[in-house]
């Protein structure tokens, strides 16, 4: 039956094909060459899609499975063009794997590959350029290129993820395309899609490994992106940045590693010597500076940190590496969990961990020291894993593991896989020689393994324990007695050689055994080894030295046999050492100094692990594996002296004017201020604090070019003091007309007073605000582009009459004596707005009326200050509206005694863990009431109270307002007790809303961010945030609503946030000092999301409870 009657089949519906079992996709192995395929050339053919797409995927099917389906190349380069989306895939797939193979049939359907890079899908785009460059012809050179060049600006990630694997194809074929190739990976490097950034990595480490300048605009964004990077793009983008940050960061041990060279010096020097070095050790430690981690090495370090996770062992190793080569001592220890937990997968995978393993525990062995039987070897090891393990446990033995660890290779000794064996005996040699407590423990069981019945075991034993005599011959000169008889039994060469040289060695040890010894050997001697013959003349040598009158014949016997010995090595040195031993006449000046040459001192052989030196190649590297320099290593650069300008990792952010309308412009322009101290939301201005504290000349410079001008730190010092000078004689000048007419007012005053100074505020806070906008405006007509970040730096290449306006707009206070630096520059803008000097915080001590004396509109304004307690105290900052009153005990109740209370939201002075309650008394009688006081206090376990003083005398018609202290124990449990006047007792309780439970903590963004990121990498991963969508009240129509309802509902502060759509509020509980953080983030149409992070999760749900109430109504 032909291939024509499928066509028939096709037709007529039949759903059998019995006639294509003979091809050999379908295992038929006795069909003619010479009809090779022809069903599927037949169908290839055919005008049915159907009939071309079940041809096309047998075709796949076999290549699949190994079979050779070049021969079909012409029948399928033909389909290229049919239009079926399906077929078209699967002959691309196809002519990727044998387009090298038949280059010229290829490339006589080069035009249809072109066509293809126009197609309108994606995959077909992509795969047209996967061809292409798959044609190793450099003829096509010109024609790769460009479409290299389209590729990178496709729409489609895909297709420029292609891009980026097509250039180190068109590399290797053609070196001198190199520039034009460099400049197609500048452009996808600066992509922001996380498909393309580890395809363009991989092409960068393949093209251009060394220049770095490319990477760095592009650094803050690989390590952003890096966690939703493909697996295998993340172990390319780490091993790259490891490279990259250890030319860029200053290495995070340095201060530690100077401390442990001048230790060492101290141990080891005398007295005098420390007296007179005692200054030049302390010089390098006072001239060097406190290390201070760059913010974007602390980025890198923070962003790969969650990859320890990965289900990939390569991404856990890769981030491994760059952790041990990069991290603080104190932060490395984190990697060891994960490796520990990669060495339950395949041997393979194993067997690399191992490898790295052994080189980290020989530097860092207290990382591992946990899970040391982690590291205990199964039965159903491999030997190399095995062996591998055995060295792991010997770098980590120490004092008061090592009992543990010698059991364990006691057990070892009796495995029946003999390289095992050989090398647990090893092991307990080396711990005998690291760890001198043991070493007589381990001797004598090596002895004891002499008298095994196992060869291969005894001889091991041998050289170890000749290994570890070395170190106090004189006192195991019967062990070597005992080795000595053992010779005429023990057969492996290297253990007889071992013997010998210990009789030699120490033949005044053994003077009787040692004669006979050799001459023993001298019979067998022209049946022995090369290496036991060498050893017997070196005993014979020894021994005439030595005991002449004995051995004398015995010596010149044994040099006559070797001086006639097949192996010439052995000819040599039986000539040599006869000339040197026994003087003649020719015999040189050598012969004198004979005892000298052989019985000199040797060193105690020093036992070290083969991976001792073997960190100077990456980590995780095939180097490192093979411990030989693989083709295309790069080596590990040294960390630089001082650091390099970190300001070359700065982005500029496009200019306003470009995006945004003039009134956009004015409003951000207004913001800014209100912003300052609140870095941008990615990795640029992560800087931003770490700068601020150090006054570093690089870490200056850093600052002001993260503003987007890149302005001199030190000419912007100058312009700040003369900023400083002229702004403290309009300061006094303010302050003293503010104190005059503060002066007339009465201390006393009324509400409408009050409401009356609330409107004055007002209007000099828009006043304020109006003359920002107005030297905002003319600001943003003479800059043409304006800085990013929102930090205080401006442009040094301004004009005058700019920096005229930004005195006026950007004043600066001078730093008060015991205040820090960075509370110093958050002063700056903020008290350009509104002089809070005169707002003086009320002492927690006195009796508080609360009442608010600052309007909503100004509360609103200040929300995202961040402000002093020199300037403005944190608890003046209330909510708007009178602070909310709890009746404690009612007149009825109370027999004409009042009580209510409320929580101020002072700190309680005596106890900062306790919440202020303020409570006001109130007689509503016509008699005193006296003694008013506490008793029987009856509180849940752990919580606490500190009555007030008792109030003696209360009169008819007065109130009196005392405070007291209650720990809640971050709860909201009452606390119950009773109110006791001279005649009568009362029960009362008091039940704090959750909100009362926190104290407002100031954080900058960046911290807020960090604190957020702590909480969610906590021990409770994912149960430290709760998270809940809600829709906004009608009322909710703005963010000082919403910021009011918030603080009103819970005692947070404002977070300053660069984002209008999210608000942030932070805080911590009174008690226990948990960090609580909240974001509301709006959306359109009303909707929200509420997110909390708190690590106390019971407080957590109540305050997403509390807020969405709040901000629903």
């Amino acid at each position: 039956m032909s291939a024509s009657s499928a066509f028939i089949d096709e037709k007529g519906g039949s759903a059998s094909e019995p006639e294509y079992g003979h091809d050999p996709a379908s295992g038929g192995i006795f069909s003619s060459d010479y009809k090779r395929h022809d069903d599927l050339k037949e169908m290839l053919d055919s005008n049915k899609d159907s009939l071309k797409l079940e041809a096309m995927k047998r075709i796949v099917a076999m290549i699949a499975r190994g079979k050779n389906a070049s021969d079909l190349f012409p029948a399928v380069v033909k389909n290229v063009a049919c239009k079926n989306i399906e077929v078209k895939k699967l002959v691309y797939v196809y002519l990727v794997r044998y387009a090298e193979e038949q280059q010229d049939l290829a490339l006589l359907s080069i035009s249809t590959f072109q066509r293809g890079l126009k197609d309108p899908n994606q995959l077909i785009r992509a795969s047209a350029l996967r061809v292409l460059s798959s044609i190793r012809v450099t003829i096509i050179v010109p024609i790769m290129m460009l479409a290299i060049k389209e590729a990178a600006s496709d729409m489609s990630p895909y297709v420029r993820k292609t891009a980026a694997h097509a250039i180190p194809k068109l590399h290797s074929l053609d070196p001198d395309q190199k520039d034009q190739l460099i400049e197609v990976i500048e452009k996808l490097l600066a992509d922001k899609t996380t498909l393309v950034a580890g395809s363009v990595v991989m092409a960068f480490e393949e093209v251009c490994p060394d220049r770095i300048d490319l990477i760095h605009k592009n650094y803050r964004k690989l390590c952003n992106l890096l966690i939703d990077v493909e697996e295998w793009g993340q172990v390319v983008i780490i091993n790259m940045l490891t490279r990259y940050a250890r030319t860029q960061f200053l290495n995070p041990n340095i201060n530690e590693s100077l401390l442990e060279e001048n230790s060492e010096k101290a141990f080891y020097a005398s007295d005098d010597e420390e007296e007179e070095d005692k200054k030049d050790e302390v010089a390098p430690l006072a001239k060097r500076k406190p290390y201070v981690m760059d913010p974007d090495h602390r980025l890198l370090l923070r962003n790969t940190k969650p990859l320890l996770q990965s289900r990939n062992a390569a991404v856990v190793m890769a981030v491994a590496q760059l952790y041990f080569h990069l991290a603080p001592k104190a932060e490395v220890g984190i990697i060891a969990k994960a490796l520990v937990r990669l060495m339950r997968s395949h041997s393979e995978v194993q067997y690399v961990v191992l490898q790295n393993v052994a080189t980290m525990s020989i530097k860092r062995r207290g990382m591992f020291e946990p899970y040391l039987k982690s590291f205990y070897i199964r039965s159903t090891d491999p030997t190399q894993i095995k062996i591998l393990k055995l060295e792991v446990l010997t770098n980590l033995a120490n004092e008061t593991n090592i009992s543990t660890i010698l059991r364990e290779f006691q057990t070892y000794i009796k495995s029946m896989d003999k390289d095992f064996v050989a090398a647990s005996i090893q092991a307990i040699g080396r711990c005998a020689t690291n760890i001198g407590e043991v070493r007589d423990t381990c001797l004598n069981g090596l002895v004891q393994l002499l008298s095994n019945r196992d060869e291969l075991v005894v001889a091991e034993s041998v050289v170890v324990i000749k290994k570890l005599l070395q170190m106090q011959p004189e006192q195991h000169s019967d062990i070597i007695k005992h080795m000595a008889k053992l010779i005429d039994n023990i057969q492996v060469p290297m253990a007889r050689a071992s013997i010998l040289w210990l009789i030699g060695e120490y033949c005044e040890h053994v003077p009787k055994i040692a004669p006979d010894v050799l001459r023993n050997m001298a019979k067998t001697f022209t049946n022995e080894e090369d290496i036991v013959k060498l050893q017997i003349i070196n005993l014979a040598a020894k021994l005439y030295l030595t005991n002449s009158k004995q051995t004398k014949l015995l010596t010149q016997y044994v040099l006559n046999l070797a001086k006639y010995d097949q192996n010439y090595d052995i000819r040599d040195r039986a000539r040599f050492i006869r000339q040197l031993i026994v003087p003649t006449d020719k015999s040189g000046a050598l012969s004198k100094y004979a005892k000298k040459l052989f019985l000199a001192l040797k060193p105690a052989p020093v036992l070290e692990s083969t991976f001792k030196d073997r960190d100077h190649f990456q980590l995780g590297s095939l180097s490192h594996l093979l411990n030989a320099k693989a083709g295309g290593y790069q080596e590990l650069p040294d960390w630089p002296e001082s650091a390099p300008d970190p300001s070359v990792r700065n982005v500029e952010i496009p200019d306003w004017s470009k995006c945004t309308s003039r009134k956009d412009r004015k409003e951000k322009k207004v913001e800014k201020p209100f912003y300052s101290d609140s870095d941008g939301e990615s990795g640029p201005t992560e800087s931003a604090d770490s700068e601020s504290d150090s006054g570093s000349g690089s870490e200056s410079a850093s600052a002001s070019d993260e503003s987007g001008s890149g302005s001199e730190s030190g000419e912007e010092t100058e312009s700040e003091e003369e900023e400083e000078d002229e702004e403290e004689e309009k300061k006094k000048k303010r302050k003293k007309h503010l104190d005059k007419t503060k002066a007339k007012k009465p201390v006393e005053e009324s509400t409408e007073s009050e409401q009356s100074s609330g409107s004055e505020e007002r209007k000099r806070g828009r006043k304020a605000v109006k003359n920002q906008k107005s030297a905002s405006e003319s600001e943003s007509e003479s800059e043409s582009s304006e800085s990013g970040d929102e930090s205080e730096d401006e442009s040094e290449e301004e004009s005058e009459s700019d920096t005229d306006i930004r005195k006026k707009k950007t004043p600066v206070s001078k730093q008060p004596p015991k205040q820090s630096k960075k509370e110093s520059k958050k002063e700056t803008q903020e008290m350009s707005l509104l002089d809070l000097d005169d707002f003086e915080p009320a002492p927690a001590s006195a009796p508080v009326t609360p009442v608010n004396f600052m309007s909503s509109s100004l509360v609103s304004d200040l929300e995202g200050l961040s402000l002093t307690d020199t300037i403005l105290a944190p608890t003046t900052i209330t909510p708007s509206g009178s602070i909310k009153m709890y009746e404690l005990l009612h007149r009825i109740t109370g027999e004409g005694l009042a009580v209510e209370y409320c929580f101020s939201r002072q700190p309680f002075s005596p106890d900062p863990n306790m919440v202020a309650v303020q409570i006001q008394f109130t007689n509503n009688t016509n008699s005193e009431t006296k003694n008013l006081h506490i008793e029987e206090p009856r509180l849940q376990c752990g919580m606490r109270i500190r009555e007030f003083a008792e109030i003696d005398v209360l009169s008819a018609g007065e109130s009196v307002t005392v405070v007291m202290g209650i720990d809640f124990c971050d709860s909201t449990q009452a606390a119950n007790f009773q109110l006791c006047t001279h005649t009568r007792k009362f029960f009362a309780s008091i039940q704090p809303p959750v909100g009362e439970l926190m104290t407002p903590v100031f954080l900058t963004e960046n911290d807020f961010k960090k604190e957020q990121e702590n909480l969610l990498n906590g021990k409770l991963m994912g149960m430290n945030e709760i998270s809940e969508k809600l829709t906004l009240g009608e009322k909710c129509v703005n963010e000082h609503v919403i910021v009011e309802r918030v603080t009103a509902t819970a005692n947070l502060s404002r977070v300053p946030c660069g984002s209008d759509k999210e608000c942030r509020f932070a805080g911590k509980t009174v008690s226990s000092g948990c960090l609580v953080l909240v974001t509301v983030s709006t959306k359109e149409g009303g909707r929200a999301q509420l997110t909390v992070n708190c690590e106390k999760m019971l407080i957590g749900t109540m305050l997403v409870k509390d807020i969405m109430q709040a901000l629903s109504q």
